[in-house]
């Protein structure tokens, strides 16, 4: 199958870069990913994404943004991309339905929370565990929260979460943060951010019908195990941009986000890439889209300067 514009990601970014494609008479094609709809199909209420006064599910808003694309004529693809190759065009990419090749390609593949690998994390995600403090602190206003990490985006974490919630522990695993000095003394001098050092998430605790009711943690230094009482866990130990396809063909920084210039494109001519796979400071929905309508725009003008 050979297409004019390619779209890896099904996320909030790559299915606003496929409607504005298809708004161009690009006929794109969606290659839709491992987690079709991207983060926001594992989220339950949406409550600040613009035009939904009164929130909507993440699973339903996904879908409302796929028939918007279908209707002017984007294609899907339910596939998982295995390999690219970006030395010639058009490029070729490899899926578990069958090679695909197009004139440009948009990479929206997202990014993926580190989690802390615990059978019960997924059993209250979205039910008092949660990735995004932004996303989702709302939801905690008035009660007593905690924030898993040591760095920088802990502690923003925990920063924001102290001017909703009425109390918010930090844990971690060891005695001192690995946040910058400023970040670290910021929250260390807020009333309402406790911590609690070397000390680990064992177990999350919980009743079916309630959700969550506290976490179990255990001393790294002496083993010694406790219990603490919150009404939501917010993990914030990083994110894992999803760019192993691409590793030796384009420019990535020390962690693995894209690295883009002049709006959306990448070293490689005809290749473009938007939302979380390149955004590491604001992994929002509404973000996201907006870099998706870039990434369209962009490669739909790069199109017309090659004649295409």
């Amino acid at each position: 199958m050979e297409v004019q514009v390619c779209i890896l990601g099904s996320g909030p970014a790559g299915l606003t870069a496929a409607l504005y494609a298809a708004r161009g008479n690009l006929a794109p094609l969606v290659i839709a990913g491992a987690q079709p709809g991207g983060q926001l199909i594992t989220t339950t209420m949406v409550e600040n994404y613009p035009g939904f006064p009164d929130g909507i599910m993440g699973p339903e808003l996904m879908e409302i943004w796929k028939k918007h694309a279908e209707r002017f004529g984007t294609r899907y693809l339910t596939a998982a991309a295995t390999s690219v190759d970006l030395t010639k065009r058009p490029f070729t990419i490899e899926t578990d339905e069958g090679p695909v090749r197009c004139r440009a390609l948009i990479i929206a593949t997202g990014a993926t929370p580190k989690l802390l690998g615990l059978p019960s994390e997924q059993q209250y995600m979205g039910r008092g565990v949660s990735t995004c403090a932004t996303c989702d602190g709302y939801f905690f206003k008035d009660q007593e929260v905690a924030v898993v990490g040591g760095g920088d985006a802990a502690m923003e974490e925990a920063l924001y979460l102290s001017k909703l919630c009425t109390k918010v522990t930090v844990i971690h695993r060891r005695d001192r943060l690995r946040a910058s000095k400023i970040m670290g003394e910021r929250a260390q001098k807020n009333p309402r951010i406790a911590f609690q050092w070397n000390g680990v998430v064992e177990e999350i605790l919980g009743k079916e019908d309630h959700g969550l009711r506290g976490v179990r943690l255990k001393r790294t230094d002496t083993g010694e195990r406790t219990e603490l009482k919150v009404d939501g866990l917010f993990i914030a130990i990083g994110h894992t941009p999803n760019t192993g396809l691409f590793r030796g063909q384009l420019d990535m920084d020390e962690v693995g986000y894209l690295r883009v210039s002049e709006g959306t494109m990448t070293k490689v001519p005809g290749v473009f890439a938007a939302g979380d796979v390149v955004d590491h400071v604001y992994r929002q929905a509404v973000t996201a889209a907006g870099m998706g309508c870039m990434a369209a725009m962009d490669a739909e003008r790069w199109l017309e300067r090659q004649g295409e």
